[in-house]
């Protein structure tokens, strides 16, 4: 296969990064791909997915390794506070064979890209970073933490919301910016019942649960609050109840009851990220939450990255230069990833302001339905 590159360094072995390798990789460049954890972790507990996202998985070729740890769905059923069902928004399949959306623990599907990863020609360099980045016109010098320098004709920064990458390059971006929202997570028994993703919303918190395997699912709660400050382990399932205290509907209420030690629970701060274009700069390009790093409320922050890598390796495959690659890349994503950014960022407005409930299922509609058409 004919490119316009040779080779490419990746920073970040993310879930953009990781993927960026494998499409690179299918279409013939080589690949090094660093990771400062030596370790190769990811944190968290679940990550909901949409059918875009599962349609990423078809071309990665994971997605029966998928199946086989994950769950999938038929859609989103809206509950008040006391439990009454108020609507559902289906998922429909966007290819046969495929659930319309799903869930999976997230060290789960960082497990299943790794060793995708590991199997394709992509040279993993764990525990190492890069120290400089040195664009020199016909190829990128990186000097890496391990002592050792290379030329690349690519640079590709998938290093995360707090990207070294986009501080080195991008030296006057914006830094992420708090939202003033919350969220908690924790990891349950699987009740009977729950077979798709169930929220209970009420002015200002919103709790869910979504299955992601046959006998696991996980509870999202969000939380409104002004400071981004450092919240105390020892208290996260007192003040994890409290938040949950309000709602009447049964189900919330076992949900609580069943919160102990060993339900991971885990709380992080929302903040955002939207790069204005270009994403790229001479022979370096930011591609995930690098560039446009959103809030979970359309669950398809892994679905864009992921999608990044995808469309980069079509682009590096099929245009006569790197620069002719880089601008339809930008052409291709620049929108679609705005998209995602601006209408959970609504969403999580909605929420905070307890604003209009309509308006907020109105968003979540439209959304999926944008981020069904092809990318």
């Amino acid at each position: 296969m004919s490119n316009c590159i040779n080779n490419v360094l990746i920073i970040g072995g993310g879930f953009s990064g990781m993927s960026a390798a494998i499409e690179l990789s299918k279409a013939g460049v080589a690949v090094d791909l660093v990771e400062i954890d030596p370790n190769w972790r990811a944190d968290g507990a679940g990550i909901t997915l949409g059918g875009a996202t599962l349609r990423t998985f078809v071309q990665l070729g994971i997605i029966d390794k998928f199946l086989a740890v994950g769950c999938g769905n038929a859609g989103l059923e809206i509950h008040a506070p006391n439990g009454m069902h108020l609507a559902h928004i289906p998922a429909p399949p966007l290819r046969e064979g495929l659930p319309g959306a799903g869930a999976v623990m997230r060290p789960a599907l960082a497990k299943i890209l790794a060793e995708k990863t590991r199997t394709t020609n992509t040279n993993v360099r764990l525990g190492t970073t890069f120290e400089s980045i040195t664009d020199l016109g016909d190829s990128v010098e990186v000097s890496f933490t391990d002592g050792t320098t290379k030329q690349y004709d690519l640079v590709v920064g998938a290093d995360g919301v707090y990207s070294k990458v986009r501080e080195t390059v991008f030296p006057d971006a914006d830094a992420p910016k708090y939202i003033g929202q919350g969220v908690w997570r924790a990891v349950l028994p699987r009740l009977p019942g729950v077979d798709n993703t169930m929220m209970w919303v009420s002015q200002h918190i919103k709790v869910g649960v979504n299955p992601m395997s046959e006998t696991q699912m996980y509870m999202f709660v969000t939380e409104n609050r002004e400071q981004n400050d450092f919240r105390e382990p020892a208290t996260f399932i007192t003040t994890l109840r409290e938040l949950m205290a309000g709602f009447s509907a049964p189900m919330v209420k076992e949900l609580a009851d069943m919160l102990d030690e060993d339900s991971l629970i885990h709380y992080r701060p929302l903040e955002r990220v939207m790069m204005p274009a270009p994403w790229y700069k001479g022979r370096v390009l930011l591609i995930g939450d690098t560039v446009h790093a959103t809030t979970p409320h359309l669950a398809s922050g892994a679905c864009i990255g992921i999608e990044d890598a995808l469309v980069l390796a079509e682009e590096i495959a099929a245009k006569p230069t790197l620069n002719d690659a880089l601008e339809g890349f930008q052409a291709r994503r620049y929108e679609r990833c705005k998209m995602v950014v601006e209408n959970s960022g609504r969403l999580a407005q909605i929420e905070i302001e307890g604003g209009d409930k309509e308006e907020h299922t109105d968003i979540m509609r439209r959304s999926a339905i944008a981020l069904a058409q092809p990318i």
